[in-house]
């Protein structure tokens, strides 16, 4: 495996030299500061290209080309978007970036209820727990028939938790949920939030996976005349929330996915954390199934709790077994005579990062470089057995 890692930007506090003593050879990077749905230029590209291959690495990775929430919706300038997607690949293309991971989740990417939950070790983890969730939407943010989507011991709990919650606490909670990540969107209010979840409020899952499969019978063909491949990433967590549908997180899903467009360029982002919180997915089972359409992997372990609460476990370690999946991954890249770009995710916060400020959670240095470690460790003990 190509051992990449995520960079931010300027302002990421991982600086592109602690990359390269990580070990990485590449860099996952988007254009942060250009807003979903413009055009990516290709003076700005070649910007952030120099940049990375100054200090000797590799622009891997193009994580992401948001997807506008218009061609989500199929509503509005939506063809306007594609059309400014479809120039963005062609200028990326241009700049001999060739990979662009990207997601269709509704409104939101990942959500988690905990960005800093504390382990038994002192590290801190992200967590997504269903009853912190059930009192956000319930409590929080007064969502009207909820109820379908919880058991009633959640909702009690939720009712419990509640009840014992200081002001801070619920502040906390808000934040955790509505935070946004640099080429994302912005942090959400509560009001900006509703209205944007009431848009989809007569969307069901086949209408979004509708509005996918036009989207990619648009781009697809773009990105194959120039030589650019295409990587969804699964929903995160792999469940509805918030009323709002998530159609890639399972195996029939990215069955779905790939029948859309039949092509290479059509391919998948092989998120081990995202696809491992749903405890009916298989993973090196799913690995070999779509070994042709797998053109990225995000190696990270969730450990899943009863009531469908999860939290990033050590890489090594949580509910999903690494060893399996690893040896799959290094299997098909045998067969297939390629060598797929990895990234370790979601790393804890810990040691020295545990006093460093403005982190983004799940991303500091120190947690994703022991990941990486292990995860190279596993890889080279695997491939010489």
């Amino acid at each position: 495996m190509k051992e990449t890692f995520r960079w931010f930007g300027k302002s990421d506090q991982v600086t592109l030299m602690d990359i390269k003593q990580a070990g990485a050879t590449g860099v996952v990077t988007a254009l942060h500061h250009i807003s979903n749905g413009e055009v990516w230029e290709v003076d700005e590209i070649e910007e952030v290209k120099r940049e990375i291959e100054g200090v000797g690495l590799e622009w891997s990775f193009i994580e992401s080309i948001p997807v506008h929430e218009n061609i989500k919706l199929k509503k509005g300038d939506y063809k306007k978007r594609i059309e400014n997607y479809k120039q963005s690949i062609r200028n990326v293309a241009h700049c001999n970036v060739k990979n662009i991971c990207y997601n269709f989740m509704p409104v939101l990417d990942w959500t988690r209820t905990q960005l800093f939950w504390e382990l038994e070790d002192g590290s801190t983890a992200l967590r997504f727990d269903k009853v912190d969730m059930a009192v956000f939407e319930k409590y929080i943010m007064a969502r009207v028939g909820l109820e379908k989507d919880y058991s009633q011991e959640v909702l009690d709990k939720a009712k419990d938790r509640f009840q014992t919650m200081t002001e801070q606490d619920k502040k906390n909670l808000e934040d955790s949920i509505l935070k946004g990540l640099p080429g994302t969107v912005d942090d959400l209010t509560i009001p900006v939030f509703k209205e944007m979840i009431s848009e989809y409020e007569h969307i069901s899952h086949d209408d979004l996976k509708d509005n996918l499969s036009y989207f990619l019978n648009e781009v697809i063909p773009v990105a194959e005349e120039n030589g650019v491949v295409m990587a969804i990433h699964p929903d995160d967590p792999p469940m509805d929330i918030m009323g709002l549908p998530r159609i890639i997180k399972s195996e029939k899903d990215l069955d779905d996915l790939v029948g859309f467009v039949d092509s290479p360029s059509n391919g998948i982002t092989f998120c081990t954390g995202s696809l491992g919180a749903n405890q009916n997915n298989d993973l090196p089972k799913m690995i070999e199934k779509f070994k042709d359409r797998i053109h990225f992997l995000h190696l990270r372990n969730v450990k899943r709790e009863e009531d469908g609460s999860f939290y990033e476990d050590n890489h090594l370690e949580g509910s999903s077994d690494m060893y399996a999946i690893v040896q799959s991954i290094l299997r098909i890249e045998k067969e297939r005579n390629v060598v797929l770009p990895m990234r370790p995710d979601h790393g804890h916060q810990m040691l020295s990062d545990l006093q460093t400020k403005n982190n983004y959670a799940g991303y500091s240095a120190i947690g994703r470089l022991r990941g990486l470690a292990e995860l190279r460790g596993l890889s080279l003990g695997i491939s010489r057995a």
